[in-house]
Order: structure tokens, then sequence, then C-alpha cells
């Protein structure tokens, strides 16, 4: 089932809702063998759709190699999938929790059910993993769906939609298609949990048409993550994670490191070893068949735009990796770009950069570096580069990020056991991980009645026995 612009949209949309729901409801929640027999009809149809994933992003991009789009997206998303799988049972099974003195006769447990039509909002930066990882988690937590991808990456998001019907009826699985106004009305339906992934702007918007139906919503933002580097730790090694984690699909990664904090005397090794590094990566600069293009021209200009207004302001400007053989040709493609030294009022360091763009600024202290850090929107990734000491305590005991790394950029994502999701205005709530299993579940608190229990006997009229319970719980009478 797919739905197109059209007059009508928002009351086909809601109609399929309805279907879903209904069919929810006359079904039941799914067993263990069918989320499981779900679970594997979306890993097929995955595998069976590469090539045509890699084709349809890499022309949405203008250019991406397949090597970046089948590790960044589909061997997480393969990875996803055989996690939820392999631990779907464990997930599943009601958790006991602890039963207080007065009710030890009686049992208590958490049943973890499907809350029934999941709604996933989905960017265009990952355009298939940011789609389909949600999905597996909501199919692994007994739930229908509604996806709505990106209108920024079209060919990805027909390629999901002919993926996604030839394995799922509609009442399972359903992808609407269309631009904002289309995510606008869909981020209104009244879903029984929506996952949004975007800017912080969008982000607000989305919780707010979500919270006219009390809508349940976990929220995938952004924000400037900082790479923060201990001094004497500007090497070869840090400077590969750095490039890694600054340079994959041309920056345009959510976790990407935003900006960089360097000791003051490490500041020129810092431009230097980022400027080798880049070169060993791409080889052919900007042109390398393995460096992505910027997925527009609104999203170029504005890069340039940050750059230019930079360097307007004082700011050196570097571009790393570049020699006079390896001047970008490739439409759409921008260097690998340092700037060094720009101050707050800078346009690059108030905004979000989803690029290949990397300032850097200097700290004389770290308890300077986390002041530069608490000062601003808690974000959602934070990566520390140095040793075991005590500053490296500090700084992950004095600040809040979303997640963080050390000594690595990016590869906490990867993680399938760990939670992923921001706080405050880089996100709300978390996937991945039996988070994203519980996020998308209903948490139902169940207590069996034994054959007795103390309260039971305490009902009215009140007399030695209710005495002896409450001295018991409160202590003596305040009489």
């Amino acid at each position: 089932m797919t739905l197109h612009v059209q007059p009508d949209q928002n009351a086909d949309m809601a109609e399929v809702l309805d279907r879903q729901r209904s069919a929810f409801l006359k079904d039941g929640p799914p067993s263990f063998r069918d989320r499981k027999d779900r679970l594997a009809r979306l890993r097929a149809a995955v595998l069976a759709h590469r090539a045509a994933i890699q084709e349809a992003i890499s022309a949405d991009f203008g250019h991406r190699s397949r090597h970046e789009t089948d590790l960044m997206e589909l061997f997480g998303v393969i990875q996803s999938i055989d996690y939820l799988a392999r631990n779907l049972r464990r997930f599943m099974k009601p958790e006991r929790r602890h039963v207080g003195l007065f009710y030890r006769a009686g049992r208590a447990y958490v049943d973890y059910q499907p809350k029934g039509v999941v709604g996933v909002m989905a960017p265009w930066n990952y355009p298939f993993s940011l789609t389909i990882i949600p999905l597996a988690t909501a199919i692994a937590a007994g739930n229908r769906a509604m996806l709505k991808p990106s209108e920024l990456t079209p060919r990805t998001s027909e390629v999901i939609r002919r993926m996604l019907e030839a394995v799922f009826a509609p009442e399972e699985v359903a992808v609407v298609l269309g631009g904002p106004e289309v995510g606008a009305a869909f981020s209104g339906l009244p879903f029984d949990h929506l996952l949004f992934t975007g800017s912080t702007a969008v982000g607000r918007k989305v919780m707010k048409a979500a919270s006219d139906n009390l809508v349940p919503v976990t929220l995938e933002l952004g924000g400037k993550s900082p790479v923060i580097v201990e001094r004497g730790h500007v090497d070869d090694r840090t400077m590969g994670s750095i490039v890694f984690g600054k340079l994959s699909n041309a920056g345009q990664t959510c976790v990407a490191p935003d900006y960089a904090l360097v000791h003051e005397d490490d500041l020129e090794a810092f431009v230097k070893l980022y400027d080798a590094a880049v070169a060993r990566a791409y080889p052919d600069g900007p042109d390398s068949p393995d460096y992505t293009s910027i997925v527009n021209d609104r999203h170029y200009d504005r890069l340039k735009g940050l750059i230019e207004d930079a360097r307007a302001r004082g700011a050196r400007v570097v571009e790393a990796g570049i020699r006079p053989e390896t001047a970008a040709a490739r439409p759409r493609t921008l260097a690998p770009t340092l700037v060094v030294g720009a101050g707050d009022e800078a346009a690059i360091m108030q905004e979000e950069i989803f690029g290949p763009l990397l300032p850097v600024r200097t700290y004389r202290t770290i308890d300077e570096a986390i002041g530069h850090v608490n000062a601003r929107p808690r974000p959602l990734a934070l990566y520390y580069f140095g040793g075991e000491g005590a500053d490296r305590a500090k700084l992950l005991r004095l600040t809040t990020s979303g997640n963080a790394g050390i000594n690595n950029t990016m590869i906490h994502v990867a993680q399938d056991d760990l939670p992923f999701g921001g706080i405050g205005p880089s996100g709300m709530g978390a996937y991945h991980g039996i988070e994203g299993f519980r996020a998308m579940s209903h948490a139902k608190g169940v207590f069996v009645q034994g054959r007795w229990n103390l309260p039971g006997l305490l009902r009215a009229p009140f007399g030695r026995l209710v005495d002896f319970a409450l001295r018991v719980t409160l202590g003596p009478s305040g009489r």
C-alpha cells in the first residue's frame, strides 16, 4: 500500500491507519513465531534489493559509493534485524518484579504488549537504514507500521515502497510518499507511537502535532556533537578516527563530530595530521570514488555560506587533503574543510553543520572544555580521545550527551545492545537494544493475588491486626 500526494491524502492516511488498527485489534498481539517470520521476510527483502538500494541512494545524492551504502546502511540494517530476532524471546518474556512484605503470597510482573500502530518519519541522510531499523523494531515489538520516508531522496523512497509492498500486506506495513505537507499531516495522525528522525526544528513541530492526539514520541534529532582531544593525543590514529566520523557520507550524519576542541599546544599538529589523514582516506580528493556528494543544491549552498561567513569573521579556512591534481570536478562535492578559530558569533558555531566542515577551537584545561560543552545545548554524541586518566572521568561525569565514544567516533551507534538517543534539543527517548523494543511496547504491570495476603485481612472494621501492620511499617502511632 502506497499513498501519493492527492487532494484526499489526509483521509487516505487516516483510512490506512484505521485498517491497521482494526487488523491489530482483530488478530491480537502477534506470536513469537509471527514476529520472527516478519523479521525474516524483511531481512530477505533487504538483501534481494541490495543493488537497487545502492543505485537509488547514489542517484539521490549525486554520488555515494556502494561500499559506503553497504557499510553505513545495509550492514546496520541486517545486524539490527539479526539482533532483534536473536533476542526476541527474551524481550517478549514477562519480567518478574519485587513484591512487598505484606503481599508476598501474590506475584507481580510486567507484560510488554505491542502498542498497536507505530508511525515512522525518516530523514534523507541515511534514507534506508533510518527507515528500516525503526520498522524492524516496531515489528519485533509486535506492532503494525506506517512509514513516511524523506521526499529529498525520492528514488530510495520508491525502492522502499516496492520492497515492502512485495512482502507485507498493507494492514501490516504501509508506505506514505509525499512532500512536507504530507509529512505534516502524517505527524498529526493518532498513532499509538511516533518515531521521528530529523532536525531539532522539525522535531518541535512533530511533537506539537503529536500532542494533539497525546501520541507518545521518540525524537531522534541532532545538534553539535563535540570531539575533545586530550593534550598530547593528536596522532595518526586519533586523526584517522575523526576523519572517518566527520567525512563518512560527507559529514551528512547526525552523530558526526560537529566541532573539535584541541589543546592549544596541539593546534598546528591537528591541522597538519588532519590534512594527511584526509589525503590517505580520499587520495583523489573530493572526486575520490568513496567520497559522497552533498544531497542537493540548497544544502550545498548553505554549507558554502557557512564557510564564507566564518572567513569573513576572521576564521582560518583550510581545505584538507587537497592537492593541485585533486580539485573537485563532480557537482555538489565540497572539499573537506577545517575552520580554525571561528567565534561563537559565526553561523558555523551555532548551526548543526551536516557537511564536511570541521570547526576547530582550542582550550587550556579540561575544565575549560567542559564549560564550553555545558554552555551549549546537550549534544547527541560526545567524543573523547585520550587516556584513562582523571580528565576523561571528569568529562564523562560532568557532561551530559545522548551517547559518548571514547577513542572512536560513531561506533556507538553500531552497538546493538546500547540504547541510541538524545537528550533535550538532541532528542527524546531511545531505540536500539531492549530500550527500542520497550519504547514501542506498553509496559503493563500485573499483580496476581495469592490465596491470601495481609491487606485482605486489614479491611474494616479495623482492630489489633491493623495496628500491628501499621506499627511494623510506619512505627509507633503519632498520638
